[in-house]
Formats: structure tokens, C-alpha cells, sequence
């Protein structure tokens, strides 16, 4: 088994992170066995927190239209000790943010890492 085989010690992570500052997240989902947990967090800022305490590497982005409504997916992923762990926040965009997502961000020089 991992270290994290059980559920008390999924959500001990968990707790560990708000217990460092961090804002507990508004959804939190923990697959039978906990081969699988994910939070889901309320704004960028909260997300940002949560990956570096996490050590989120992982990213993927999607926009997408939701019934009329244009949303952005951002979820990180890492998996630790057998168990993924995803840290996702969706959010509603308008046509002026598409633009924003469409030019390079200046502050990363990794053609990679983009």
C-alpha cells in the first residue's frame, strides 16, 4: 500500500494545507480506494497556493462554452505515493480574456514550458 492508502490520510494532506494557510477548497473528491483525489478551489490565487504546496508540475488549460457561457478550465496534476492528485479551477471568461489567452506570457522563456 501507499502512504496514502487510507482516507484519513488523503484528507490529512489535505488538512495539513489549510492548516499552513491555505484555503480549504469548495469541492473535494476521493476516489474509492484513493487512487484518485481532487480539489476543486475558488480563484486563481487559491489555485496558485495549492499546486505549489502540492508540487503540482502538471498543467492543461480549456476553454470551452458552457450553454452561452465561455469557461476555462486549469487543472494541475501530481501523483504522490501511487495517488493522482488534481487541483482544478473553472472559471468564467469574457471575449476580451480569450485575447489574453492567445499572447505569450513575457515571464516564461521555456518555448516548453508554455
Amino acid at each position: 500500500m501507499t502512504e496514502l492508502a487510507t482516507r484519513a490520510q488523503a484528507f490529512g494532506l489535505i488538512a495539513e494545507g489549510v492548516a499552513a494557510g491555505l484555503s480549504a477548497p469548495w469541492r473535494l473528491y476521493l476516489a474509492r480506494g484513493c487512487r484518485y483525489l481532487s480539489l476543486s478551489v475558488g480563484d486563481r490565487a487559491e489555485w496558485d497556493a495549492w499546486r505549489t504546496h502540492l508540487g503540482c508540475p502538471e498543467l492543461s488549460v480549456r476553454v470551452y462554452d458552457a450553454g452561452g457561457e465561455i469557461r476555462r478550465s486549469s487543472v494541475a496534476e501530481v501523483v504522490m505515493d501511487g495517488c493522482r492528485i488534481s487541483v482544478e479551477l473553472v472559471e468564467e471568461v469574457s471575449t476580451d480574456d480569450l485575447d489574453r489567452l492567445l499572447v505569450v506570457d513575457p515571464t516564461i522563456s521555456d518555448p516548453e514550458d508554455r
